[in-house]
Order: C-alpha cells, then structure tokens, then sequence
C-alpha cells in the first residue's frame, strides 16, 4: 500500500534518474513529484510515474509550500541533495515502521557517505529543542508525518528565499518530535571534502550575510512562539563588586603551544593602557616545552603564571583557576595561546567599552590569518548579527559570539566556566545575555592564526558530532531557562 509521496530535485536528469528509479521500486511509494528550478529549461524525458513542479530554488519557502500543497499520502519524503540516492534494502520501510511506533513529525537517519567510491559510515546526532543551529545535519532524507508537514507550512508566513526549509522543519518541531533513527539506511554522495576547520567560518563569512538575516528571522519567530523570546531588556551592571588591585587581566589558558606561547604573551605585555593591569598564563600540563617558555617571563612584575595540578580542567577549568587567582584584574580578557593582539590598544580599550557600554561582557572583532599573520579568506570575522535589539536571542542560533572576549570578573566568577575543552565560552556568553547586555567592537581586536595544530583544524566526524551536540545541549538548557523566566514575567 502507497504510504509516501516523494519529492527530490530534478536539476539534473542524468543524476536524478538513479534516484528516481530507488524510489520508483519501493512498493511503499505512492508518487514521485521532480523539483525542478523554474529558469531551466524544459527537461526532456520526464520519467513515467514522476510529477514536475517548477520551484525558485530547494531553500525557497515557496517549494515547501508547493510541496505540502501536493502531497496526500500519509508520508512525505524529501530529498535535499542534487547527488545521487539508494537506500539499504527495506530501509524505507523501516523508516516508516519507526515514524508510527514514535508518532514522528519527522524522522532522520544515520548514512554512509560515498567518495570516489569509497562508503564511509555517516552518523548524525539526536535532534533536541536547542538544536536551533540552521546547520543542523540532519542527512538528506527527510521522513515528514504529511499532517505535521502541512500544519507547518500553513503557518509560513514569510517567503524566505534561503530559510524556507529551515522555516519549515523549526515549525515541524513545534508539531511533534523529530526523531533521529541511528541505523544506517541510504547511501548518499559526499560533495563537501573541506576538514572542519575551513567548513566552521561558513556562518560569518560576509558573502553569507543575506542568507543569515533570512535564519536569523525565523530562528526569533520560532523563539517568540515557543515562550523563549526576551525583550531587550537588561539588568544593569554594577562595577563597584569587589576590590581589585589591577583593573584587567589578560588570561591566556594553554596546553602545548610552544611554537605560539611566547608571541601570544609577548603580545598581552605590549599592551598601553592608563590603568594597571596584569597577564595570567594558565597552563594544564604541557609537555613539550611550553612551562620553559613561559617560565622566562617570571621577572616580570605583572606576569602571573599558575601551573595546573594534574587533574581534569578543560579550557573552562583553566579560566576558572585565573578568574578566582587573588590578583585577577575587575575585567578578564581573553587571549588564546597561538593567538596575537591587533595592536597595543587592545585592552585600553575593551576597558572603555565596558564602563561607555555598560555591559557585563564584550566581544571584539578578529582576523583570520595563516601562521605568519597573512589574512585568510573570510578574513575580518565582525558577527554584525549581534545586535542589542535581538542578538541574546539570535545567539541560540550561531554557534559561537565571537571573540575575543572581555568578562565582568565578579559576574562570571559567580557564574563559573564549565570544565570543558569546547564551548566552555559560549556557555558563559549564553548565560549572560540572559540578563545582561554584551558589548561589542568592530574594530579588529586579535589576529585568528590558523594552522595545522589548531585543536579544530582537522576534527573527525565523531568529534564534530560530539561538539555539535554539547553546544546544542548547552542551548537546550537555555531555552528552557529562558522559558522559565518568561513565565514568571
């Protein structure tokens, strides 16, 4: 018996035809309906038992319209790739059996990835109510239940020219689960063989910035009808917290860095400013040379060095020793070990900006350079998508605020950093704009250097799964956090 109606991109009739055909065979199939781009031409041969509906593009909201208009099956799949698909044998099936024993508003799997012949397993991550990410890996093959799809598009009341599918699935969620199934049941063509760490900038590169205004608009619409949308308002920052003897810290955590320590250091030292201040290197456990390096700046009168115990801390841990060390400044300023200041200003003036901003952190602009400082596509990395009007609630979007970073000591001492190697800082960030406003420069702040020895220049898919779903846990948490607050006016 028919259950599902598919729909799959017609841009390509010579790649599209294999996929047609792995439809066509699944007795649970019922039509097959071909997106095809409105400016193309006519295509010859449309397959027999297939449906062509002309569409803007496969991000439109007019497609997913056009898509719920026509489907009537129980079932609605849809294919988001232009490469060619095949499932395992009976994965459909087992695709649907799991969508009715879950009542599914829509379902995802597991994958294998083929390149240049080669099929590599493909493992996704479990979607959850922070998972606002618009770059959610959900594969390609999208199960929706047809009265959920339907009841979603209804409510599309913006045409997105590039949000529409991310419109879509957000108001999806709203309906009923979406449930990941981690078994692997297609094989699907790999066409992004970037590593993770040329892929991680996508979301703030300039050329994207018409498309991040477009998620931005539905991210905060999906946020206001689920309670967790805040007003523009803040609690003001009280500066008088606390008796502190230099007014800022530079805090560099590191862990083998010897090749970059002493350029980092040397570059908060350098640093003119009309207040005291002091640099805090905090480094947990390394063993290649770095604590000589480190050691050689002892003399100096507003170097603090802390040695981690053997213990487990994570970058947070080490933010934490510094945040809480006696001679921590008022402000903490972020540096990264393989990392340089812009310039000598840096600190004077994040210091301004917070008193002049009245505001519990702020976040600077950077540069992407390679190891010897030359700049790097996308280059200058300004996350003009904080505003103050929207930019706490756009954060539960993006996968990061930006940096480097300057934190109110008192404030964050309260809140603590996580003991973690990845998104201890934008745990922080989160929490605050809970409450707080955060600041912001455009001025470029630091130089980004991107090497080989990054900790994320090269990460295997288990990682970016594994620091996917931290992140989106982290937001979870916050959402529901938010949720409360609103309910309590």
């Amino acid at each position: 018996m028919s259950r599902v109606d598919c729909f799959l991109p017609y841009y390509d009739p010579a790649i599209a035809g294999s996929t047609v055909e792995s439809f066509l065979c699944e007795p649970s199939v019922g039509r097959v309906f071909l997106l095809c781009p409105e400016d193309a031409s006519q295509p010859e041969g449309v397959p027999d038992g297939c449906t062509l509906i002309r569409v803007p593009s496969l991000k439109s909201s007019i497609t997913y319209k056009s898509v719920a208009g026509q489907a009537s099956a129980e079932y609605t799949l849809i294919y988001t790739k232009l490469s060619a698909l095949s499932f395992v044998h009976y994965a459909l099936d087992r695709m649907l059996a799991i969508a009715g024993d879950t009542g599914a508003a829509m379902l995802y799997s597991d994958h294998f990835d083929v390149l240049d012949g080669k099929c590599t397993q493909a493992p996704v991550i479990d979607w959850q109510s922070g998972a606002l990410r618009d770059d959610f890996d959900f594969g390609s093959v999208l199960l929706f239940r047809t009265s959920a799809l339907r009841e979603a598009a209804s409510r599309m009341n913006v045409d997105y020219a590039y949000a529409g599918l991310y419109d879509l699935w957000l108001k999806v969620s709203q309906t009923g689960p979406l449930v990941h199934v981690n078994e692997y049941l297609y094989y699907d063509t790999e066409t992004d063989t970037r590593r993770s760490g040329e892929k991680q900038f996508d979301y703030v590169n300039p050329k994207n910035r018409a498309v991040q205004v477009e998620m931005e608009k539905a991210c905060t619409e999906h946020l206001k009808d689920v309670g967790a949308w805040l007003a523009p308002v803040f609690k003001e920052v009280d500066f008088s917290l606390g008796d502190f003897p230099w007014e800022a810290s530079v805090v560099i955590p590191c862990r083998n860095r010897v090749q970059t320590i002493a350029d980092a250091i040397d570059s908060a030292l350098s640093q003119k400013t009309s207040f005291k201040y002091n640099v805090i290197v905090v480094d947990d456990n390394s063993d290649d040379g770095t604590v000589e390096v480190i050691k050689r700046y002892l003399d100096r009168p507003n170097f603090i060095y802390i040695a981690q115990d053997k213990t487990w801390h994570g970058i947070g841990g080490n933010w934490n020793a510094a945040l809480h060390h006696p001679s921590c400044g008022k402000f903490a300023l972020q540096l990264d070990s393989d990392d340089m200041y812009s310039d000598d200003g840096v600190v004077q003036r994040f210091v301004e900006a917070f008193y002049s901003q009245k505001c519990a952190m702020v976040v600077g602009t950077y540069r992407l350079t390679d190891f010897n400082l030359n700049e790097i596509p996308p280059g200058v990395i300004d996350h003009r998508e904080w505003t103050e009007e929207n930019g706490r609630n756009n954060a539960l979007r993006i996968n990061g605020l930006g940096a480097p970073r300057g934190f109110y000591a008192p404030l964050v001492r309260e809140l603590g950093f996580p003991s973690t190697k990845y998104g201890e800082d934008y745990a922080v960030g989160l929490r605050i704009s809970r409450e707080y406003r955060i600041g912001r420069l455009y001025d470029v702040m630091y130089n980004c250097r991107r090497w080989d020895n990054n900790s994320d220049s090269a990460l295997s898919r288990e990682k970016v799964n594994a620091n996917n779903l931290y992140k989106d846990r982290i937001r979870t948490w916050e959402l529901e956090a938010r949720k409360v607050m609103n309910r309590r006016g």
